[in-house]
């Protein structure tokens, strides 16, 4: 299973992609808190689409309480800061793509942390940023495609 993270989300729309996405590839998300939004928005059901998503995310208090509870070894923070390629490596299962804030990102300190794992997903230069529901749909393909699509129905 792959899990995806958001790290403070900001925006319910794409929150509620992202949760879609998980419920069409089978990952699991979990959210760390703060969360700009409440979970419950109008906009983040429409996006989710009530009658398809079965995601049920795990809420996170911080960013503590979410690595105390998952290997460190297993998590890979996407960012455009990020060291190596995104498709330039190799996944395995039970790993979990961290993903940053619409508005800030991932605080340095976890990138700093997170420094050997880190991902970005290749832009022009002086390019700002790639929306984060599609930030998380193209590492999630891969490391699926990688993963020979497990569990889709092919």
């Amino acid at each position: 299973m792959i899990t995806i993270v958001l790290y403070n989300p900001q925006i319910p729309p794409n929150t509620g992609n992202i949760m879609r996405l998980c419920s069409n590839t089978g990952f699991s998300l979990h959210i760390i808190e703060p969360i700009g939004f409440p979970l419950d928005d109008k906009s983040l059901k429409r996006a989710k689409l009530d009658y398809f998503s079965q995601i049920n995310p795990i809420i996170h208090k911080n960013y503590k309480s979410f690595m105390n509870s998952v290997d460190e070894n297993k998590v890979y923070a996407v960012s455009k800061f990020g060291k190596k390629r995104y498709n330039n490596i190799r996944y395995f299962n039970n790993i979990f793509l961290l993903f940053g804030s619409e508005t800030h990102g991932l605080p340095k300190l976890i990138l700093n942390k997170l420094e050997n794992r880190s991902l970005k997903i290749p832009m022009i230069k002086d390019s700002r940023s790639i929306n984060l529901s599609n930030s998380v749909s193209i590492v999630a393909y891969e490391v699926w495609r990688q993963l020979k699509f497990s569990g889709a129905d092919l």
